[in-house]
Formats: structure tokens, sequence, C-alpha cells
């Protein structure tokens, strides 16, 4: 709900009736005090609204993710992921990108066996 329309508008009207109020209380220290401790209490209590919200969404995109494993034929060895440490996560990282590399080359020496097909058979016709 805070994430809303409704409820920025909602704090939008709280911060214009505090500077309407502004010259009622000749804008003093405690004026202002108010809007300052109102704020950073909203603030801090977000913070942990925000990241209850991201470790939801977190959590929903690893079942996602899941199930998405077990009905192909990837490694069924990632499902547990979130249980390896970090070094584990650098390994499989590098086999990735070792992959990668290998495709890469691959694609490559395809691409100039094409080149070299094409010429030998350009040259022949």
């Amino acid at each position: 709900m805070v994430g809303t329309p409704v409820a920025f508008l909602l704090a939008l009207s709280v911060i214009i009736v505090w500077a309407l109020t502004g010259p009622i209380f000749h804008f003093s220290d405690t004026w202002q005090l108010v809007i300052n401790t109102s704020t950073t209490i909203i603030t801090f209590l977000m913070v942990f609204l925000i990241q209850n919200t991201q470790n939801r969404d977190g959590k929903e995109i690893q079942l996602k993710l899941d199930e998405l494993i077990r009905t192909s034929h990837a490694r069924n060895s990632f499902l547990d992921l979130d249980d390896v440490g970090d070094a584990e996560l650098v390994a499989l990282d590098q086999e990735f990108r070792d992959l990668y590399q290998k495709q890469q080359a691959s694609d490559a020496m395809k691409k100039l066996h094409a080149k070299l097909k094409a010429e030998h058979n350009r040259r022949h016709a």
C-alpha cells in the first residue's frame, strides 16, 4: 500500500498542510522538529518494509527459477545455490565464463570455416 499513488498523495498532503501551518507557528523550531522527526521515523520504518519486500521478491524469483530448473535439462545442482559459499559461487561463475569463451571460439571457427568454404566455392565455380 505504501507504493501506491494514494499513499503518495497522502504524504504530499501532509507536507502541504505542514508547510501551510508554518506561518501559524511562526516557522518555529518545534514546527520544523515535527516534520523532521516524522520523516525520520517514517524513513526508518520504510527501510524495514522495503527490505521485507525485496526478500519476498527474491524468494519468489528463486522459486520460479527452481521450477524452471526442475522441469528443464539444466543441472539440478543449481537448485541449492543459496546454500553454497562465496568460493563455490566464484568457481561457478568462472565455469560459465569459460563455457562462454569456448562457445565464442567455436562460433568464430564456424564463421571462419563458412567463409573459407564460400571462398573455395566461389573460386571453383
